[in-house]
């Protein structure tokens, strides 16, 4: 299976990379011979500028959550809101109908991360500390590595950016199906490069805190990349899927109660399907991948289950690192599309809601690669402090979260 999904991933890196070209060679000769249509001196730069921002911001982003986790938390989950709410009054301002109808999704999305926020807030302080405490020694080289990252998906970027330029400047339907299999194969490119960083990270922390070794962290990458890609490209395909089930699942049983027994019942088998999913398929899973080289579903199982052992399933439900990452994302995504969006609006509105939507999709996924690494230091001491509650390598946070958490359920 690890093989299959190592080729797949390789093939369809070529085949993009050619589709990409064929596109924007054939794209600039329509331009040159057209004189009416597609303008790339007007697409172009807003959204090539927005990818740029996307890089900037979202290293300074990762900087700013490394020294100062506190204000960076509250800055995610407090002023994130307000942006998302920013880029509904931009597609407002665009004013065609499918402007509107972002409009209207980022305007409700706002209001729902403000009420997140809200409901989440007594947590920012345990948030806060296992970020300052658990990242505040990384691994040799963390630096270098996720600016390499970023730096990675930026070319990357760039160069889908130019394919689907090409695709737009005929606006065939073909080319709108090409454009949705660049999109997809571009989501999973970047959770690739996400993860590989995260199970490079991961390891090396996770030595530290399973027994005190150090070990160099670019032989660990080169261990995930000669012999890793396989397993981390099935987690970056299940991964998303399962997480956005499970976290469905858990707004869906939240909502309905015990209101309706009909519709309880409905929640209670989703919700179930959601369990049995997140075992074989979870973001700690990575952890095991990367130390034990484990295949990920078995990964994700050994993991799983000696979270139930150590019975930090509530503690690990209630975490906001995986949230913190996430609205990071959205935020440093609505930046981009104001700021790529804004720029097509005033040169040519007619582009505005097409280069936005890219731009938020690029930023969004790559805040999501800069965050990395502090998300995989968080897992890798969760994952070895379930693996061996008693070890003296840990202190007292998780069990005196644990017994917080405790009270309040008996209260």
């Amino acid at each position: 299976m690890r093989k299959l999904f190592q080729i797949i991933f390789y093939i369809q890196l070529i085949l993009i990379s050619i589709l990409v070209i064929v596109l924007t060679i054939r794209g600039f000769v329509y331009a040159a011979r057209s004189t009416n249509h597609f303008r790339p001196e007007k697409w172009y730069p807003p959204l090539l500028g927005s990818v740029a921002s996307a890089g900037i911001v979202s290293y300074l982003w990762e900087w700013i959550s490394f020294h100062d986790p506190s204000k960076a938390i509250k800055t995610a989950f407090w002023v994130g809101p307000f942006l998302t709410f920013a880029v509904g009054i931009l597609h407002i301002l665009i004013g065609c109908p499918i402007s509107l109808a972002i409009s209207t999704i980022a305007i409700i999305s706002s209001v729902i991360q403000s009420l997140y926020t809200c409901w989440v807030n007594p947590r920012f302080d345990y948030a806060t500390k296992i970020l300052t405490v658990y990242t505040s020694f990384p691994p040799d080289k963390t630096a270098t590595f996720v600016i390499l990252s970023i730096i990675t998906c930026l070319v990357y970027s760039s160069f889908l950016v130019t394919g689907i330029g090409g695709a737009t400047a005929t606006g065939t339907g073909l080319d709108i199906l090409f454009i949705i299999v660049i999109l997809l194969t571009y989501t999973w490119t970047m959770q690739v490069i996400k993860n590989m960083l995260y199970v490079t990270i991961s390891r090396v922390r996770y030595m530290n805190f399973a027994c005190g070794a150090d070990m160099n962290t670019w032989i660990a990458f080169r261990d995930t990349v000669q012999h890793l890609v396989g397993r981390v490209c099935i987690g970056s395909a299940a991964v998303p899927v399962i997480g956005t089930i499970r976290g469905s699942a858990r707004v869906m049983k939240s909502v309905v109660g015990g209101t309706d027994e009909f519709l309880f019942s409905c929640a209670d088998c989703y919700s179930r399907v959601a369990s049995t999913l997140i075992t074989y398929g979870n973001r700690w899973g990575f952890v095991q991948v990367g130390v034990y080289n484990k295949g990920f579903m078995q990964a994700s199982a050994d993991t799983w289950g000696a979270f139930k052992t150590a019975e930090l399933i509530p503690l690990i439900d209630s975490d906001l690192t995986g949230a913190f990452c996430f609205f990071s994302g959205v935020a440093v995504g609505s930046i981009c599309t104001l700021v790529g969006g804004t720029w097509a609006l005033a040169i040519h509105k007619s582009y505005a809601t097409e280069v936005s939507i890219y731009a938020f999709f690029i930023g969004y996924f790559i805040c999501r690669v800069a965050l990395a690494s502090q998300q995989a230091c968080v897992s890798a001491y969760y994952v070895a402090y379930a693996e061996n509650p008693q070890s003296f390598q840990f202190d007292a946070t998780i069990p005196v979260r644990i017994q917080e958490l405790l009270q309040r359920y008996n209260v």
